[in-house]
């Protein structure tokens, strides 16, 4: 049974201590990253090969929101950022929304047919103008958008067999600190976090999405600590009041706004106890001592929930998929724009890159 552990790898390729510790019982799943990538056909069998190391086989993630976040780059469509939808959807509310089950659905099917089963996405921060790591991975300011073109996001995923995971819970948008550098924290109370930021997630949770990724930020007024940590913030709120029977994930346990939580081994039992499902250490230098403190937290429980991100079948082989008028299309709207659509033509050409 996989275990609750998602690490990361080093390389394009699979060398024996890496097989080793992918076989471990604690590890139940692969986050790759540009260093695990060279070409769709590289990655396919990569992922071919990591899927036969374990029955059932391991989870395998990646970052592919698009815009400042896409791990996966030559040989993929470049997605245009979510806050592109956004403007699209101030535009022309309906094109806005077609647009984000296209932006998706052209995700998930790029990343399936080359094995990957689960894409961190979508973003439901709110873009409040003050997190620069957030900026235009964002959707929208307003909630009552993010939640719209973010189901419609989940709706196109779902077309393309893949599960989706709602970050950063319960909102990341509030903060300037940057969690991979420095703690933030948000000094608003939960009523008013729960008019505006937590508004996405709770629309996303009564329509049934599979994931949530939680937030390394901490909302003192409700819970000192940082919110994957925090029991109340998983198990009240998200499991009781919210009613979400999906998996909760940790964000990666390396950055800096899980360094409150201690050693990294405390860090996983901490993100474990607290009710995630998943622990996410994305440094492979960091794994030994992530699957050790995993080793007692294995359970079927979390194995189930987790099982249901596992992507469903792949759309077909990759020249069969790009040959299809839908995907062209998809590509077409996504990185040319959409003809009568006033001011949505595609200008992003970024390379920042961000983190889960």
């Amino acid at each position: 049974m996989p275990g609750p552990l998602l690490i990361g790898i080093e390389g394009a390729e699979l060398d024996a201590p890496t097989r080793a510790v992918l076989r471990q019982p604690a590890v139940g799943g692969v986050v790759l990253f540009p260093r695990n990538y060279r070409s769709p056909a590289q990655l396919r069998a990569l992922t071919a090969e990591i899927r036969t190391l374990r029955d059932p086989p391991l989870l395998i993630a990646v970052d592919q929101e698009g815009g400042p976040v896409q791990r996966f780059r030559d040989g993929f469509t470049r997605l245009p950022p979510p806050a592109w939808l956004g403007s699209a959807y101030d535009l022309d509310p309906g094109e806005g929304r077609r647009l984000a089950r296209q932006a998706g659905w052209l995700m998930a099917t790029e990343l399936r047919v080359c094995g990957v089963d689960l894409s961190f996405a979508p973003v439901l921060d709110l873009d409040r103008g003050v997190s620069g790591v957030i900026g235009a991975r964002a959707l929208h300011s307003d909630p009552a958008v993010v939640a719209h073109l973010g189901q419609a996001w989940v709706d196109g995923m779902r077309r393309g067999g893949m599960a989706a995971v709602g970050k950063h819970y319960p909102g990341h948008g509030g903060v300037a600190a940057d969690s991979h550098l420095a703690q933030p924290v948000d000094p608003r109370p939960l009523a008013e976090l729960a008019r505006s930021d937590l508004v996405p997630f709770q629309r996303l949770v009564a329509r049934g999405l599979h994931g949530v990724m939680a937030a390394h930020v901490a909302y003192p007024e409700v819970d000192s600590r940082p919110a994957g940590f925090s029991q109340r913030w998983v198990r009240a709120i998200l499991r009781h009041r919210l009613g979400f029977r999906g998996a909760v994930l940790s964000d990666d346990l390396g950055m800096q706004g899980a360094a409150a939580a201690g050693t990294v081994a405390q860090r996983v039992s901490a993100a474990l106890e607290a009710g995630c499902d998943a622990a996410l250490v994305c440094d492979p230098a960091l794994a030994e001592e992530a699957v050790a403190a995993a080793v007692p937290w294995t359970g079927p429980g979390r194995a189930l929930r987790l099982a249901r991100l596992h992507g469903q079948p792949a759309p077909g082989r990759q020249q069969a998929l790009e040959a299809s008028p839908a995907y062209q299309s998809a590509v077409r709207e996504l990185t040319e724009g959409v003809p009568g659509l006033r001011g949505a033509r595609l200008r992003y050409t970024g390379s920042r890159s961000g983190g889960q």
